[in-house]
């Protein structure tokens, strides 16, 4: 009889790769920080770090980490640390993660993006156009005393690792209350995790609008491994519907703390691509049957979208052109991966004003300012709740989340949320007329309740149902 010393369930086959993922969280949280949010090192340690806990390389002063100010990049690990991953700055882009051991004479094969107009100084055009806050006397029903106290109620941490950075609300169009913790500005741009999902549910929207793309077909994929004989691959029956609707059926790679070893984590931090991955993943369930949060669900759905277009170019260009310069949002980068794919899962940086734009877009239903860039029907598409989220409460729709059905009597029911990691809430509220930006940086696994910041938001707003 053989015997082993270490139980296989104990040993981690994968302690490499997380090793890569963890270096490479580090280097873009450095890059990022320093080269599109233009924070200070200590900032970043205290606050962007946090994520990682006990797991930095180091602090501030020193550690196992290289910052190239001239490249504008940041490598992190190396040795006994595990392999070392750069994270490079790219105009139009932010930091994107390269392969362990690229050298520096290659970054400039990295992808990027310039814009194709002129960018407008925003300091000089009004709100919501560009930066410029008329002072406007808010609408008579507005407390700003219960906007006040709904700030304070934001900023002090309610659980440990809550981090509260900004607070922006906007009624009838108009901002009525900014506030922002030290070190952060309105035009602090930091990573948005999934609130991206629902920026690419626009772009995607666009398509669909345009004829490029249908909601119900299936999605013009290659599956891979590649079987032969039309209809002969059971993922054939998977449409553009489910997998913004988070229902493909396929298997979840990024369960069971498995997105740092063979998911979603090589693409975001390590240096590899996921157009492939998205397309080899068996099938699991029915199409539709169940809900199941997968980030290579919405990145199959970006590999989809990308397919609309006849050159790179054309598919870099498209979210700048046709929806953030045209709404306003010149500050907001959306990452890529090393090939040029958008990470439209989770890879955007923005700051509070670009996103409480991104919400006055869907507060008025797609429409900027006479210009139906959405269609409603789209609009109406992304706030339905799927049928296989009824299981909790009927909380997701087309890459927005909507309100539980246990959270429906405190706040508006009508409501629905773009959200992501760390807490970055951008809340539409329609019988308000309001948008709620919240962001932060929160950690130690901190789960900030939105619905409670929009149950005292509202506060300030009782009789605005009344006064659209």
């Amino acid at each position: 009889m053989c015997s082993t010393s270490v139980a296989a369930k104990d040993f981690d086959y994968f302690e490499t790769t997380r090793k890569t993922v963890r270096n490479g969280m580090q280097s873009m949280f450095i890059c990022n920080g320093l080269f599109t949010s233009q924070r200070s090192l200590s900032q970043i340690f205290e606050q962007e770090l946090a994520y990682l806990g006990n797991r930095r390389l180091g602090d501030a002063k020193k550690g196992n980490y290289r910052i190239d100010s001239q490249t504008q990049s940041v490598e992190v690990g190396g040795g006994h640390d595990g392999p070392a991953v750069t994270a490079v700055f790219r105009s139009g882009i932010g930091c994107l993660a390269t392969a362990p051991g690229m050298a520096p004479e290659n970054f400039a094969q990295l992808p990027k993006v310039e814009p194709t107009i002129p960018i407008e100084d925003t300091e000089q055009l009004p709100w919501p156009h560009g930066d410029l806050i008329e002072q406007n006397s808010p609408h008579n029903s507005v407390s700003q005393t219960s906007l006040t106290a709904a700030a304070d109620w934001a900023f002090t941490a309610h659980a440990e690792g809550e981090d509260t950075t900004s607070l922006l609300v906007v009624h009838r169009g108009n901002i009525v209350y900014e506030r922002y913790a030290p070190g952060f500005n309105y035009r602090t741009r930091t990573r948005t995790w999934s609130a991206a999902k629902s920026i690419e549910a626009a772009l995607i929207g666009l398509r669909v609008d345009s004829g490029h793309m249908e909601l119900d077909s299936p999605l013009p994929i290659v599956w891979l491994p590649e079987q032969s004989g039309a209809g002969s691959d059971p993922r054939s029956s998977i449409t553009l519907r489910h997998a913004l609707n988070m229902t493909t059926g396929l298997y979840p790679v990024d369960n069971n703390n498995m997105a740092a070893a063979v998911g979603s984590g090589l693409a975001y931090w390590a240096g590899s691509g996921y157009a492939n991955q998205v397309r080899q993943r068996g099938l699991i369930r029915d199409p539709g049957s169940h809900w199941d949060y997968e980030n290579y669900d919405s990145l199959l759905a970006v590999s989809a979208f990308k397919r609309t277009f006849e050159t790179e170019h054309a598919y870099l260009q498209f979210p700048y052109v046709e929806l953030l310069q045209k709404i306003g949002m010149r500050s907001t980068l959306l990452g890529t991966d090393r090939f040029g794919d958008f990470i439209l899962s989770s890879q955007a940086f923005s700051n509070a004003r670009d996103l409480a734009r991104f919400g006055l877009l869907f507060l008025n239903k797609g429409n900027w300012f006479g210009d139906q860039l959405i269609s409603e029907d789209w609009i109406d598409f992304i706030k339905t709740p799927t049928p296989a989220s009824a299981f909790r409460g009927n909380d997701y729709g087309g890459h927005w989340w909507l309100v539980p059905d246990a959270r429906k009597q405190e706040v508006p029911a009508e409501a629905f949320s773009a959200a992501g990691s760390r807490g970055q809430y951008v809340t539409v509220v329609p019988s308000h007329d309001v948008v709620i930006v919240r962001r932060g940086l929160d950690y130690n696994g901190a789960a900030f309740d939105q619905w409670s910041l929009v149950r005292e938001v509202l506060k300030a707003f009782p009789n605005s149902s009344d006064s659209r």
